[in-house]
C-alpha cells in the first residue's frame, strides 16, 4: 500500500537508506538526495556515494527502504550510520526502534516520519555517485513530526559553535560536516553528503 502522504516526505531532509549484503545482514547509510521522479508509475531516484557499502550492496540487492529522519535524530544515529564500515559492523545491532517492512528490510520507527520502500530499475554513475532509479513498492506515514533538514543539522544537531576552542579536526568543503579529531582517516565518506576525506580540509 502506498500512502500519498508518505511521498509528500521525501520533498527535502535527510534519509536513512538500507538495504541487505549478501551475508543477509541489514546495512545503510545517510543519504541527502530523494527525489520524486514520476507519480504514475510512482518512482523515484536516490543519490548514492560510489565509495560508500551502500552503493555496493545496493547494486548487487534492488531492493531499498528509505526512512525519512526527523529533527528528533540525535548526532549518535548519524555517527552510527556515517562513521563505521557496513563490511565490518552491524549498524542495526542493539537498536529497538526498528522494524521489518514488507519486502524483508530494516527501517526506522523512531526518528523518522515516513518509510518508502522501492526496487531499483536502474542505476546511472556519474562522478562520484551513483543515481539509483526506483518504483516504489510500499510507503507508509509513521509520524507527523517535521524532518530534519541541512540547516537543522548544523544548528541544533551538530553546530560547529559546539566544538571547543583548540580542537583539531577537518570541515567538509562541501556541506560542511565537521570531523573532530586527528588524523582524518583516508576511507572516510562524510556522513552528511557522502564525499570522501578528499574533500576535507583542516580547520
Amino acid at each position: 500500500m502506498i500512502e500519498e502522504k508518505a511521498m509528500y516526505k521525501i520533498s527535502y531532509g535527510l534519509y536513512l537508506l538500507t538495504s541487505k549484503d549478501k551475508n543477509g545482514r541489514d546495512n545503510g547509510s545517510i543519504i541527502n538526495t530523494a527525489v520524486m521522479l514520476t507519480d504514475t508509475p510512482k518512482r523515484i531516484t536516490v543519490n548514492v556515494n560510489r565509495e560508500t557499502y551502500t552503493n555496493e550492496i545496493l547494486k548487487k540487492n534492488g531492493v531499498f527502504n528509505l526512512s525519512v529522519l526527523t529533527e528528533s535524530a540525535p548526532f549518535e544515529l548519524f555517527k552510527r550510520f556515517g562513521y563505521q564500515s557496513g563490511k565490518t559492523t552491524d549498524k542495526f545491532e542493539g537498536l529497538q526502534s526498528v522494524a521489518s517492512a514488507e519486502n524483508g528490510l530494516l527501517y526506522l520507527t523512531e526518528h523518522a516520519n515516513a518509510v518508502i520502500s522501492a526496487k531499483v530499475i536502474d542505476g546511472i554513475d556519474y562522478g562520484t555517485h551513483t543515481l539509483f532509479v526506483a518504483e516504489v513498492t510500499d510507503a507508509k506515514v509513521l509520524s507527523d513530526a517535521p524532518s530534519a533538514t541541512y540547516g537543522y543539522y548544523f544548528a541544533r544537531v551538530k553546530p560547529k559553535d559546539k566544538i571547543p576552542q583548540g580542537k583539531k579536526g577537518y570541515i567538509c568543503k562541501i556541506c560542511g560536516y565537521i570531523y573532530e579529531g586527528e588524523p582524518l582517516p583516508e576511507d572516510f565518506i562524510c556522513p552528511v553528503c557522502k564525499y570522501p576525506a578528499s574533500y576535507f580540509v583542516k580547520l
